[in-house]
């Protein structure tokens, strides 16, 4: 997997910038940092202090045992030691007995802008051989066998300069896979066999990426910049560069990948953090036996002082795949990260991207020029960085470029005049501290993976704070970035189909058509001359900042699961005090439900807009709330809408008091009405430049649900009867008729929960005329359509953008039930691997390869997903093959085999949530589906123990192999009509002739489905599932409780 990382960003709540930045963008310029000095003069017990234990095992091969304080938060109770072996691996020892996961990641400090320059993407073609077999074990899928057979899964991606490669694993079956793992680094095998095939899945991800805006305006920045400098490679690869063109130069592929990994992979360059249920001391011996004999080469870690961007400031005039209109403006900036203690660049990103009144965001969108607005830093690669403005502009902005610029220019104008803020600093500062001391606990996967990167950047007593922490204010060194955000320094970029007709350029990798011009000297100095612009000012300090961070003392008689705490025919009032997580925070769902929510395409055009313009005029003030990490969203379903609000739960209910005064008085802007419009038919239209693969999903689902509405239904629906009048009428008889189901859960009460709860039911009680109540006849949910017994359909769509097509093939099974479940999930988990090697791996159908569980409106079944450059005919036939295969491998599975999947599907259904967020999440979901099986782990589990190998063969042979006397099949296949692509009959979809394949197995002509409506009319419906449990209320109390 080849990524782009991005650091130090403040982003709008809606980032419709076609992913320019990433959400992922906050890693270490967030309001999450961690300051000592705030810690050490708030609280004696704000922090807490490790350190590691004088070990004499393994002196011989490590060089180094941290002795020193390691700074974490005094919340997190696992222990930590950092090793410098003999080899110059740096390593860091994570000991957490209570965690239901081991993991290990380690971090090569060398990227694609090392490839050779004859090679590009060889990094990222290493990085996917290194899963392909070593010598000690040299079967291609040895590796991700024993980790499916162990509840494991693993991963690596590529970016500029550095590669990670990370697993997870059951804490029984650890030393195992870090054996394998490490053999990536100590021998690898590259065999020929595999670089053919291989290099074939690196070109099949390529070709996923080639239609995607982001990756194309990703690489046109590299491509545009000093064609000597590395940031100008191509970083993914593909056939061309990886395999014709090295056999047309005579060159070996295989010795290239030899030599860029001798050369490279060093010990003296890498991190590793391990994280098991070991102590500190059988971790470093385990460590100590796997990984000394990894080869320090001493090489010199690569950096490049020199920036990228060199000559003078231009316009790039960009034409997207998707009708999307963006502005970009981008200042080269020298690598910040040494400076991780003032944060410079989170300090401006904090600023330029701030939300609230005064604010660059609320200007523009106040002129009807942007819908969104990104502000950060940008890393790019050890040496150098960037700082980026990024906006999401109106049909009206991108008329208006000269002006949005000259807006960037006068804000940042005021920001030299007023100067760097202290107080700003340190309201950062503690927002950061406070983060730090409460925030969730990482999984295992993603915390190692994070902290092998980090080994790079901090010193050992600062690896866990150092992403979080601030201490040091530091005025001059703001003050010399803003001195070198200016317009001598900018490189825009303007993203629109409108801008077709001036790009004649056509960028080598991606295709994509551009021009680049020179800013003319008249501009610049409009720009260098900006005036003061009185709509500007400095943000207001933040009222939502926590001031109570205690937890709320636990109640006596507190219950395991959530309980029904009210019941009224208006609301219903789930609660679930929490007594594990131990943090000041609390989550609430709420879900507004009305049978008109969708009626039809108007319906749920005009609700989606209602959700869209509210969280648009709720920007400013939530803004500050959410800084504080005290979020809310409120989106449309197919019910109504759901409102969610998380966070500390300190000033919670202010929160909550505001979104629902503004939900009760909503006014519709009419100008902002017509922007948000037209956003939202761009977004029905640019589904066809969705990926094949997404298509399939959407239409199984349109297909399999009772009642649905096509994009296109929507999109006639809108264009004709979408108005300011419609949707004021329609919110009227929206609000008129509800059922609310709420859920709290959190460190808060009974009473705080029936508080918050009535916080969000007296405004619809004191309506004009108020909220009526919902009858059960009308709280009815959607059903699923019910393929016949021993039936066979298959529909066929077709995408006139990619050159890939996509098959979703879906074995219907019965509604759910605790068998039922626990025999499809184990179906999942022992084909996951298989499907996996076979079709991508040996097959080479494709990059996508996917197999699992689908569940629907209380059913479930078995499903594949592929997509590829062949045809979705072949494609199914080849997944009828491999599931006609897989009825040999289930029953010749030996007894320890079956017990080692069972175990592996136990450990995993257990794992515990490791955020209080995913927990709610779990319980909301079975609110909502009327099911209310809180302990559905526990109660599957113990299913799960007593399933024997022959039920399980049984459950296979009736549902998902061919000829089951159950087996109900659907075949979505998505055929490309572009011009060169993988439709039924162009002759890029002829699979390559290999003896070796299984045929697939005699099968009856599907019945072809014509019309999506027709289909639906003359097949039955599931029933409802019913709930797995009474939940009459068990208690009624006084809705108007007081906090």
């Amino acid at each position: 997997m080849f990524i782009v990382k991005i650091l130090q960003c403040t982003r709008s709540p809606v980032l419709n910038i076609g992913q320019m930045l990433l959400k992922k963008s906050v890693l270490a310029g967030d309001p999450t940092k961690f300051s000592f000095h705030l810690f050490r003069n708030t609280s004696a017990n704000s922090f807490s202090t490790i350190r590691s234990s004088s070990a004499t095992m393994g002196k011989d091969a490590v060089a180094e045992r941290w002795e020193k304080e390691i700074l974490r938060s005094c919340e997190d109770k696992r222990l930590y030691r950092f090793l410098k072996l003999k080899n110059n691996l740096k390593v860091f020892l994570i000991s957490d007995p209570t965690t239901d996961k081991s993991a290990a990641s380690l971090d090569v400090h060398v990227g694609s802008m090392s490839d050779p320059w004859e090679y590009p993407g060889l990094a990222h073609f290493c990085e996917h051989m290194l899963f392909l077999g070593t010598e000690k074990y040299p079967s291609e899928n040895e590796y991700t066998k024993y980790l499916s057979e162990h509840s494991g899964s693993s991963n690596a991606y590529t970016a500029s300069d550095h590669t990670n490669y990370y697993f997870d694993v059951s804490p029984d079956a650890f030393k195992g896979a870090l054996d394998r793992f490490a053999q990536f680094f100590l021998c690898p095998l590259f065999t020929e066999s595999c670089v053919e095939r291989e290099v074939k899945a690196v070109h099949s991800e390529h070709e996923k990426n080639v239609l995607n805006d982001y990756w194309r305006l990703g690489q046109l920045e590299k491509s545009t910049c000093s064609s000597t400098h590395p940031y100008s490679k191509f970083g993914t690869g593909n056939m061309s560069t990886l395999f014709d063109e090295p056999i047309q130069r005579g060159d070996s592929v295989r010795d290239a990948l030899l030599q860029f990994h001798n050369q490279w992979y060093s010990a003296n360059a890498m991190g590793l953090c391990i994280l098991g249920k070991e102590s500190l001391d059988e971790l470093e011996e385990l460590t100590v036996d796997l990984f000394s004999d990894v080869e320090n080469k001493n090489i010199t870690i690569p950096s490049w002082p020199e920036h990228p961007f060199v000559g003078p400031p231009h316009t790039g005039y960009i034409v997207p795949v998707k009708d999307i209109r963006h502005l970009h403006i981008t200042w080269p900036l020298p690598d910040l990260r040494e400076h991780y203690k003032s944060g410079p660049g989170h300090y401006l990103g904090h600023i330029i991207g701030h939300e609230g009144k005064g604010s660059l965001l609320s200007f523009l969108k106040n002129q009807g020029w942007v819908n969104s607005l990104v502000g950060g830093h940008k890393s790019g690669a050890r040496g150098f960085s960037f700082f980026c403005v990024n906006v999401d502009l109106t049909e009206d902005g991108i008329n208006h470029v000269d002006d949005i610029t000259v807006a960037v220019f006068q804000f940042l104008n005021l920001l030299r005049k007023s100067g760097p803020q202290k107080w700003i600093f340190e309201e950062l500062q503690k927002l950061s501290s406070i983060s730090f001391r409460f925030k969730d606990k990482e999984r295992p996967q993603s915390y190692v993976t994070s902290i092998s990167e980090s080994l790079y950047y901090y010193p050992p007593e600062e690896v866990l704070s150092g992403p979080y922490l601030l201490t040091e204010f530091d005025e001059a060194l703001i003050m010399s970035l803003l001195e070198q955000l200016t317009p001598q320094n900018a490189r825009l970029a303007v993203v629109g189909k409108q801008l077709a007709p001036k790009a004649t350029k056509s960028e080598k990798w991606y295709g994509t058509q551009y021009e680049l011009e020179d800013v003319p000297d008249e501009t610049l100095k409009v720009w260098q001359g900006c005036c003061h612009n009185p709509a500007f000012s400095l943000p207001k300090p933040n009222p939502f900042i926590p001031q109570n961070l205690e937890l709320c003392p636990e109640s006596d008689g507190v219950t395991v699961l959530p309980e029904k705490i009210l019941s009224t025919p208006l609301m219903t009032v789930w609660f679930k005090q929490d007594t594990e997580y131990k943090l000041p925070k609390n989550n609430m769902y709420a879900e507004f439900f009305s049978p008109i929510a969708y009626l039809d395409p108007q319906n749920t055009n005009l609700l989606h807009m209602f959700a869209q313009m509210y969280r648009d005029a709720l920007t400013e003030y939530a803004y500050d709330a959410e800084l504080t990490s005290l979020e809310y969203s409120l989106n449309n379903s197919k019910y109504g809408l759901t409102l969610n609000v998380r966070g500390y739960s300190d000033k919670q209910p202010v929160f909550v008091r505001k979104i629902m005064e503004k939900l009760m008085n909503f006014k519709v802007d009419p100008k902002r009405f017509e922007i948000l419009k037209e956003n939202y038919i761009r977004g029905l239209c640019n589904f066809s430049a969705d990926q094949p693969h997404q298509h399939v999903v959407y239409y199984t689902s349109l297909l399999m649900s009772q009642f649905g509405w096509s994009k296109e239904d929507l999109l006639q629906a809108a264009k004709q009867d979408l108005t300011v009048p419609a949707l004021e009428t329609f919110m009227k008889s929206f609000l008129s008729e509800l059922h609310v189901s709420l859920l709290v859960h959190g460190s808060v009460s009974r009473d705080w929960a029936l508080s918050l709860a009535a916080l969000v039911t007296t405004p619809l009680q004191e309506r004009d005329p108020p909220t009526r109540h919902l009858i059960g006849s009308q709280l009815h949910r959607q059903r699923e359509v019910k393929l016949p017994k021993g039936s066979s359909y298959v529909y066929e769509a077709y995408n006139d953008v990619h050159l890939s097509s996509a098959v979703e093939l879906v074995l219907q099974g019965d509604l759910q039930s605790t068998k039922q479940n626990a025999l499809f999930e184990l179906v999942s988990q022992i084909l996951h691997e298989p499907a996996y090697d076979d079709l991508r791996t040996k097959e080479q159908l494709g990059y996508i390869v996917w197999s699992g569980l689908r569940r629907s409106h209380g059913t479930q079944g078995f499903r594949v997903i592929v997509q590829s450059p062949f045809s979705p005919e072949y494609l199914d036939q080849r997944i009828e093959a491999f599931l006609d295969k897989m009825k040999d491998h289930l029953t010749s599975l030996t007894d320890e085999e079956f017990n080692r999947h069972r175990d592996a599907l136990i450990d995993r259904r257990l794992e515990k949530p490791k955020k209080l967020s995913a927990l709610t999440m779990r319980w909301w979901t079975e609110i909502v589906c009327n099911q209310y099986n809180f302990n559905r782990e526990n109660v599957e589990v113990e299913c799960l123990r007593n399933i024997s190998k022959q039920e399980l063969v049984d459950h296979y042979m009736n549902y998902i192999a061919a000829g089951g006397r159950e087996r109900a099949k659907l075949s979505v296949q998505v055929l490309s009509r572009a011009e060169g692509g993988a439709g039924s009959d162009a002759p890029s979809s002829t699979p390559p002739q290999d003896a070796e394949l299984r045929p697939p197995p005699a099968l009856p002509q599907p019945e072809k489905v014509q019309s999506v409506s027709d289909f639906k009319a003359y097949l039955p419906l599931f029933p409802h599932v019913k709930p797995y449990e009474d939940v009459e209320t068990t208690s009624f109390v006084d809705s108007k409780a007081k906090l």
